[in-house]
This record gives C-alpha cells, structure tokens and sequence, in this order.
C-alpha cells in the first residue's frame, strides 16, 4: 500500500517539480501517491495535476483548520511558503510554523521543510534585512524543536531567475551584458528548480536516515564570469558581465525586490549564498542523490534560443 505524500505549493516551481518527479519516478511512484495544495484548485495547473491522478486540495495557510485538513492521513509532507506573496517575513512565519503544526496535529511521519539559512545569524548581525531567508530558518528552528521527523531542502539560486529579471540586455552598441550587483568572481550555488524532486528523493527513500539533516540544493557554484562564460559558449554571441549598483541592476523587481537587492548583495559577494559551510554541504548533498542535477550549461542549452 502506497504511502501519502501532500505537497505544498503544488502549482508552484518547488512543489510542482516535486510532484512531477515523483509521479516519473519508478521506485517513488511505488512508494507513494499525491496529493497537491493549492490557494486556487480551479486553475489550470491544478486541473492538469488532477489529470495525472493528483489529488488537489485547496487550502488557506492562514487558516489553520484548513491546513490539517489538508494534511490529513499524510505520511509525508512538502511544507514552503511564498514570502513575495505578501513581502512579510511575519506572515511567512507563522505560515510556516502553521504547516507544522497541522502536521503534527495530523500525525504525519516526516515534514520536509524548504527552508534557508539565517543570514542575520551567519553575518553576525551585518546582514539585517535579508528577511527571505531568515523567516525561513526561524520556521525551521521551530520545526527541529517538534517531535516530528524532518529534513530541510534549501534551495540555491534559481536557474530560472535568469528568464526573466536577471536576463542579459541587449545593449544599444549591439553587445549582451548581464549587469548585476555581485563581484564578478563572488560565488553563486546554482539550482535548476526543476531539480527538487532529485534532491528531495534521498529523504522520501529513508526518512530517518536523514533527520535532522540540511540538504545544499545546488549543482555547482558559479562565478558571473562563469555564467556569462558558458552563456557565450552554447549561444555563439558574447555575452560579457557588467557589475553595477543595485539602481542600475533592478531590471523588473518591485520596489520591495529592489529595496531587499540592495541590502542583499553581501550575501553572495561575502557569504556565497549559503555561508561558510556551503560547499562542504553541497559535496555532502551532490554525494546522497541518484540522479545528478542539471548544470548551468544543459539549462542553457535547453532554454535556446535566448537571443534571437
């Protein structure tokens, strides 16, 4: 008998990685069956999981009768939450810890929590405001203290920022710039999101082998150099990195987006995303998974043609 898997953010980059992983999966697709949360189960995204024999619950994570229905009978859940939704780290809290504790109201065996390092803890107080981060690792200090068995997924820097806002520009001269705040050799853990379910997978596999364990989901870390480096190799056009001020780098960020990129950028120029015990973590992590992540260079390939 398959056990339950609830996933959260089912529509969603995270989630919906997840579940698509799991459902192609042959040895995870023995083990378990889905289902899927939702803030809107009408939408489209939900109708096709549905279609693929996903269970699709929609529930509110400010309310908290809804989250233990939603939980119910799980034996695993995939708990994250979205702070640009409404840009409060004190919202994302308590959502957060809500999840948790419908789980543990429900029973439920093992809570896989998207978490990411405190960064106000890891720069000593110098990095105050980098409140993404820190609202979920408050969330998982709180999760850690339950008795409940959990691993904590935290996700590197996504791959697919670079479709959107962090895109290189085509300049008036005809050049290709990326243009960002970091040092041109800072180091950046990049993750094709798409990839949760590979990093995931170990923990599904043997929950209790990993309690209590932090996996670094990342390929490699790059340099901007690196990145445009590789841009230029698969494209064939020169693409070359231009470090600016974070005025110049907002490309389409909201105006809070743009507030938190300037207090940010000592994130990776002096931290390199994850801290000091980053690549130690993710030479530990890349060790637990079966299936190797995509690299910088296969995402690029893959998303051709970006300059036409």
């Amino acid at each position: 008998m398959t056990k339950l898997l609830t996933v959260f953010g089912a529509t969603g980059q995270q989630g919906g990685s997840l579940i698509d992983y799991v459902l192609k999966n042959p040895e995870l697709s023995k083990l378990y069956h889905l289902r899927g949360i939702t803030r809107d189960a009408s939408k489209a995204s939900a109708t096709s999981l549905r279609e693929r024999g996903v269970q699709v619950i929609q529930a509110d994570l400010s309310d908290f009768q809804s989250l233990v229905a939603a939980v119910a009978n799980s034996y695993a859940v995939f708990g994250v939450t979205n702070y640009w939704d409404k840009g409060s780290a004190a919202i994302e809290i308590a959502q957060g810890k809500a999840i948790a504790d419908a789980a543990l109201v429900a029973g439920v065996t093992l809570l896989i929590w998207s978490s990411l390092p405190n960064v106000s803890l890891m720069s000593s107080g110098t990095l105050t405001e980098v409140a993404h981060f820190d609202s979920k690792a408050e969330v998982e200090e709180y999760i850690r203290s339950l008795p409940i068995l959990s691993s904590f997924f935290m996700a590197g820097w996504y791959m697919q920022n670079h479709l959107s806002y962090m895109r290189p520009k085509l300049q008036d001269n005809g050049s290709i710039v990326l243009s960002q705040t970091w040092s041109p050799t800072a180091l950046l853990p990049m993750i094709d999101i798409t990839d949760t379910g590979k990093f995931s997978a170990p923990i599904l596999l043997d929950p209790a082998k990993y309690n209590g364990k932090s996996f670094t989901c990342a390929t490699a870390f790059y340099t901007p150099l690196e990145i445009v480096e590789i841009w230029t190799k698969v494209t064939g056009k020169k693409v070359t990195y231009a470090q600016v001020g974070a005025d110049e780098a907002r490309g389409n960020l909201t105006a809070e987006m743009q507030r938190k990129l300037k207090k940010s950028t000592g994130l990776i120029d002096d931290y390199s995303y994850f801290g000091p015990t980053g690549r130690d973590g993710l030479d530990w992590t890349l060790d637990q998974l079966t299936d190797a992540p995509n690299t910088w260079e296969s995402f690029v390939k893959a998303k051709e043609p970006w300059f036409s």
